[in-house]
């Protein structure tokens, strides 16, 4: 998480849009007031889907605790990595994304 609050304030407003996936593991972690708690006090400034249902989490066929995934300006994934670390090579291409323009 520290990694992802320091790209939102560095590339947030060149149009980065972080997006963290909450796939609760225990009961107390599907209630919403809890992870608005836990969201508040952990800092954390970019949304937080909650995915009680896994929906995101099936919809990517995830299998793996953290991956990141990067979505381009159309919507097209572009890049993921699983686990921690590849911080480097991540936002390498977090900068390469923000620099392309969007063909209509």
């Amino acid at each position: 998480m520290p990694q992802l609050a320091a790209w939102h304030r560095k590339y947030g407003k060149r149009g980065l849009v972080i997006i963290g996936n909450h796939a609760p593991e225990f009961r107390y972690e599907k209630e919403l007031e809890n992870v608005q708690k836990a969201t508040r006090e952990l800092g954390i400034q970019y949304a937080v889907c909650l995915d009680n249902d896994f929906k995101n989490w099936k919809a990517y066929r995830n299998r793996y605790w953290p991956t990141k995934y990067l979505v381009d300006k159309k919507g097209i994934l572009r890049y993921f990595t699983i686990g921690e670390g590849n911080y480097s090579s991540t936002e390498i291409m977090i900068e390469r994304l923000l620099a392309e323009t969007p063909q209509s």
